[in-house]
């Protein structure tokens, strides 16, 4: 009777854990990993376009790992999904792209990027999303509200001082925006974020 629970706990800790190392070993790598791996603009005009997926797993310095860390722990226990390895790299891969092509295409702007958050607030978006419209929890609908409360706040206010010293540089709030739109998409071709009834196999 405890074996199932406990292997079901384990499925949906593994690819976070996972995905919480691998990024940690990049940092590990230093500046010239995080160079040759960030999100940048002139280098995806160039032709190095696996920076638009690449981008999303290094980081700035430790404080911003572990905050990205911390942030799939928290989307573990509010959306407690057990997803298989190939939908984990899935939503990855969709995701990440789709936040990086947001960037390149509507915010020419930004030179460089590095960070999962735009990838976690896609996923965030579409764990809720699932709980809001197929379950009708109301904690997830007042999570995501929040979720959007925060978006706006980032693009109309920008990154407080003390958050950008802590980081080491300020939030990209265009990233979240861009992941979360990717989600939605994602999310509704899927049939993830439909009433329960209208999902198509």
């Amino acid at each position: 009777m405890i074996a199932k629970p406990l292997a079901s706990s384990l499925q949906q800790w593994t690819a976070p854990l996972v995905l919480s190392a691998v990024t940690g070993a990049l940092l590990l790598g230093g500046e010239g990993w995080q160079r040759a791996l960030r999100y940048d603009r002139a280098a995806v005009t160039a032709g190095q376009w696996w920076r638009l997926l690449s981008g999303s797993f290094v980081h700035l310095g430790f404080w911003h790992w572990l905050f990205n860390a911390l942030s799939l722990v928290l989307l573990v226990l509010l959306c407690p999904e057990r997803l298989s390895a190939a939908e984990w790299l899935r939503r990855l891969g969709i995701l990440g792209l789709g936040m990086s092509l947001g960037l390149y295409f509507l915010a020419p702007q930004l030179a460089t990027y590095v960070g999962l958050s735009g990838v976690i607030y896609g996923l965030f978006a579409l764990g809720l999303g699932r709980q809001a419209v197929q379950e009708r929890d109301r904690i997830a609908m007042a999570c995501l509200a929040f979720l959007a409360f925060r978006v706006g706040e980032e693009l109309v206010l920008g990154t407080p001082a003390w958050e950008a010293r802590l980081m080491g540089g300020g939030v990209v709030a265009e990233s979240h925006l861009y992941g979360i739109a990717s989600a939605i998409v994602y999310g509704l071709v899927r049939g993830d974020l439909r009433p329960t009834g209208v999902k198509e196999g």
